[in-house]
């Protein structure tokens, strides 16, 4: 076992507020190396998605010294569930489309990312080991991130993929620039039923396609996750979309009828 003797100060480390999301992993083992990997680079917020295997041998045999971590676990229905508390939710992705272009390297981001967790949960989400998130897992994503690999064989193992995000979390987390003021962001739950009003609201107007209203969304989630939302910023996207429903649902003839009475009254009085 390889023994670091130069171990790095970690005294001013803050990493609770990152959590690890494993979305429907399909093997133990991995899920044991993964709680290693977070135990080595001191993460302790670990919760699964739906996980496919039932035998939990291997999963507590490759932990190793992270049973602590394994005992603190979570396991949930749905991803929504996993993420719904915290401000930030990044997801990793290595294939290229249409939703998926990443917002930066995980060396790029990993500052931010640290900062925002003195006063919010982050959670950095992994899809399953053979196909990575799906479509409406990235939709649950403010932000994308991907680690840069050899073109001819991108996708790494789920376990190393997770070391290497913690180890680059882990480094930023001892530069100056994680102890930054970090705002207070919205939970994602709070997001989400925004993102909800807003796709009604638009397909009222008819804004987004009837047979494909997530398309025109996920544009609307790419670039406001990047802004990071406050409480105060998705009241105001709620009221937006309500404004908007009201007047898809007649409010414009309200509003001209008011302006013509106003018209009215206004000649009489001259």
């Amino acid at each position: 076992m390889l023994q670091n003797k130069a171990v790095l100060n970690t005294k001013n480390m803050n990493l609770d507020g990152v959590r690890i999301v494993l979305v429907r992993p399909a093997g133990a083992a991995n899920v044991g190396a993964v709680a290693r990997a977070m135990k080595n680079m001191g993460l302790r917020d670990l919760v699964l998605v739906q996980p496919r295997f039932r035998n939990r041998f291997w999963m507590r045999a490759m932990a190793v010294h992270a049973a602590d971590i394994l005992d603190r676990m979570r396991v949930t229905g749905d991803l929504a569930e996993a993420v719904s508390n915290c401000g930030l939710v990044v997801g990793t992705t290595c294939r290229a489309g249409l939703y998926r272009t990443p917002t930066g390297t995980v060396r790029q981001l990993a500052p931010e990312l640290v900062a925002t967790a003195q006063r919010n949960t982050v959670s950095v989400v992994f899809g399953p080991e053979d196909h990575g998130l799906s479509n409406e897992d990235i939709k649950l994503c403010h932000r994308l991130l991907t680690i840069p690999a050899s073109p001819e064989y991108p996708s790494l193992n789920l376990a190393q993929a997770v070391m290497i995000v913690c180890y680059e979390l882990f480094l930023a987390a001892q530069a100056e620039a994680a102890t930054e003021p970090a705002r207070d962001l919205a939970p994602a739950r709070d997001v989400e039923f925004m993102f909800q009003r807003l796709r009604e609201a638009f397909l009222r107007i008819g804004y987004a396609h009837p047979q494909n209203p997530d398309h025109i969304l996920f544009a609307f989630r790419r670039f406001l996750g990047r802004a990071g939302l406050e409480k105060r910023d998705v009241k105001i996207l709620l009221g937006l979309a309500r404004q908007i429903q009201w007047y898809g649902d007649g409010g414009w003839q309200v509003m001209k009828e008011k302006h013509l009475q106003g018209a009215a009254r206004a000649v009489e009085e001259r």
